[in-house]
């Protein structure tokens, strides 16, 4: 017998029963019989390694151990969805995205929005290459492993549409009977239970052993394709496609000519959603077609042709047991009720933000008061308001005059919600705080520090400030527990590695009250160093767009402190970068002005990034999909059937590089 061929054969087989199971809800073969194939083939994998297909089946049965996940840049943004919880959000969006498309005619598609867990998979060849989180929207984890166990996902796809490399999103979760099965058996145990299916999908997605992952039977609805080749028309149609390929996706949705077939379809789900095998919390609004998706745009967070429509949130009843306040690493101070355990869609809520003292007062909280809660969005429970009727006698809670932490008097500034402790060298929560926050994935960026880790070294006075992490060697973790030689070694080399972070992160990660990514971007755009920045006066800071008073005060007092200027001092002398030359695009001519561009293929003068720049800096457009409104496609070697065809079909110009470049003069 040939064993590669046997083995071959055996995956085509089981390919095919799992594609029949998990697509058609048809089953050809027995349990047991599938269970027999899938046991020969694991066999013969493991005595035969080299013949081992990184597309088996078998990856499905988890084993894998991974002890830490690698972080990964996201081919494409995972932005996320401007919100909406009424029908005139949901009409003024529709205004708008008529006014965007200057009078097409257009049409949605509706999908109900799967309350898991956001994946990336990126196939190449048609083969899954990475399963990625969402992450921060630019930066996911590498949880290819644990994705490879969800039965639905196929690790092979045969299309003869796709092309060689795309990347497909879904939404990962654990079903309500593999959530309800799991708390069982820990209720049995004497175990605590798993909060709610969202939480537990998120966690199991990020286990270590994705044998444990595949045990927990999760599971996965396919609600995307991106690629820089786009061989659809619509969203739609790739929905389509992608689930007559093998994806696994939700028959749900729904294409729907106007705002009030949209209206009809949230009206049809709003209890039918209930009986589904997962959570839903809520609808998502997309343009069906891709070109006008392109001609619409982003704003900075989120897509301008799509929005989330959110159901109601459920409201439960409760009672305040005591109010706690915590301080913030800008010293802010937020009151946070502590309460009655109670359930509320689906997880046991105990604690609920009161934001600051101005909502205390509204709320007029008291003592014993029994108030209604609700989470914002369904994911965050606020105190939306006091159930009178059932008030006893209770004293007035009363926003505190000091740091609970610290003792320092709080200050409040004129125009300002929030009570802050200005002790930010002293306060011990401030300072853990700054340090979690400069180590952080948009700051500093140093991996293999942890805020667990950062709290013991804080609590045993090995560090105090930011600076003091450039002072860490291995023999100051000597006596910690937990600490091994390994782990020690990576959390040098990361702290080691952070000297290369650029300015403009640094800047961020110093904490400075009111300046986050986007504002320490603009100061360093515009000042380039930090010895320019701290020469600036109050006049200088309000000038640069975007740089109020508020900013410009906070700037100026971060500055004036010696202690923050020694700091410095000892971050420099670490070799941390404390300057940039970073510059906006300057237009080079008009000559693209107005034009629209999409690329494939490879050229001679350019790579694609260089040729996208070369385009904006002449005043153009670079889009990803090619539609009726496009003005070229800029053809090189190898380029996109599809995208040929598609051109051809709607006549649209064909450049080759040489005449590109003759468009500019």
């Amino acid at each position: 017998m040939d064993i590669n061929q046997r083995m071959n054969e055996l995956i085509e087989k089981i390919n095919l029963y799992n594609e029949s199971y998990y697509q058609n809800n048809e089953s050809i073969i027995s349990d047991q019989a599938f269970d027999q194939l899938l046991a020969e083939l694991i066999q013969l994998e493991l005595k035969n390694p080299l013949f081992a297909r990184s597309d088996s089946p078998t990856q499905k049965v988890g084993g894998t151990i991974t002890k830490e996940f690698k972080s990964v840049t996201h081919q494409f943004p995972m932005l996320s969805l401007g919100n909406t919880y009424s029908e005139t959000d949901l009409r003024d969006f529709d205004e708008r995205v008529k006014k965007g498309l200057e009078g097409e005619s257009f049409e949605y598609v509706c999908e109900l929005k799967f309350d898991g867990v956001a994946l990336s998979f990126w196939y190449t060849n048609g083969v899954l290459q990475k399963g990625v989180t969402r992450g921060d929207g630019s930066r996911g984890d590498d949880i290819t492993a644990n994705v490879k166990t969800i039965k639905s996902l196929p690790i092979r796809v045969n299309s003869t549409l796709l092309p060689a490399s795309y990347e497909i999103r879904g939404e990962g979760y654990m079903p309500i009977t593999s959530f309800d099965r799991i708390n069982a058996a820990k209720v049995a145990k004497g175990d605590q239970p798993l909060a709610n299916p969202r939480n537990a999908a998120s966690g199991t997605f990020k286990m270590q052993d994705s044998a444990e992952v595949a045990r927990r039977e999760m599971e996965c609805f396919i609600y995307s394709y991106l690629g820089n080749e786009n061989p659809f028309n619509s969203h739609s149609e790739a929905l389509e496609h992608l689930r007559s390929v093998g994806f696994s996706v939700s028959q749900t949705y729904r294409v729907c000519a106007s705002i009030d077939d949209v209206i009809t379809y949230i009206s049809d789900w709003a209890e039918k959603r209930n009986d589904l095998p997962l959570n839903t919390d809520g609808i998502v609004i997309k343009v069906n077609d891709f070109g006008q998706q392109e001609r619409l745009g982003f704003t900075a967070k989120s897509p301008r042709w799509a929005i989330s429509f959110k159901y109601p949130s459920e409201i439960a009843r409760t009672k305040i047991v005591s109010i706690a306040y915590q301080v913030g690493r800008t010293g802010n101070v937020t009151p946070v009720a502590n309460l009655s355990p109670v359930y509320l869609a689906g997880t046991v809520i105990k604690r609920a933000s009161i934001h600051n003292a101005n909502e205390m007062e509204r709320l007029d909280l008291r003592e014993g008061d029994t108030v209604f809660i609700e989470k914002g969005g369904e994911i965050i429970p606020k105190i939306t308001g006091v159930d009178i009727s059932a008030r006893k006698q209770g004293e007035v809670f009363v926003f505190p005059t000091h740091c609970p932490s610290c003792a320092t008097e709080l200050i409040r500034q004129e125009g300002e919600a929030n009570h802050y402790c200005p002790n930010d060298s002293g306060c011990p929560p401030q300072i853990k705080g700054k340090l979690e926050h400069f180590i952080a994935r948009k700051a500093l960026n140093i991996e293999n520090l942890g805020t667990e880790t950062v709290d013991v070294l804080f609590e045993k006075g090995i560090v105090s400030n930011v600076a003091d992490l450039y002072d860490l060697s291995a023999e100051k973790f000597l006596g910690l527990d937990g600490f091994q030689a390994k782990s020690i070694q990576n959390i040098l080399f990361s702290i080691e590695k952070s000297k290369g972070i650029p300015f403009r992160q640094v800047l961020f990660g110093l904490g400075i009250r009111h300046v986050g990514a986007t504002i320490a971007e603009k100061l360093v755009l515009h000042y380039h160093s930090l010895d320019n920045l701290i020469s600036a006066t109050l006049d200088e800071l309000i000038a640069i767009p975007e740089i109020g008073e508020r900013i410009a005060l906070s700037v100026l007092e971060y500055f004036s402190k010696p202690q923050n200027l020694e700091i410095i001092e000892r971050l420099k002398s670490s070799g941390v970068q404390f300057s940039e030359e970073i510059s906006e695009i300057v237009l080079e001519t008009t000559a693209l002005e107005g034009k629209s561009f999409v690329i494939s293929g490879v050229f001679n003068h350019f790579d694609r990034d260089e040729l996208k720049a070369k385009i904006i800096a002449n005043g153009g457009k670079v889009v990803s999909s090619i539609s009726a409104k496009l003005d070229y496609l800029v053809a090189g070697e190898n380029m996109g059937p599809a995208k040929l065809e598609k051109a051809n079909s709607l006549s649209i110009p064909i450049i080759s590089e040489d005449e590109f470049l003759a468009l500019l003069s």
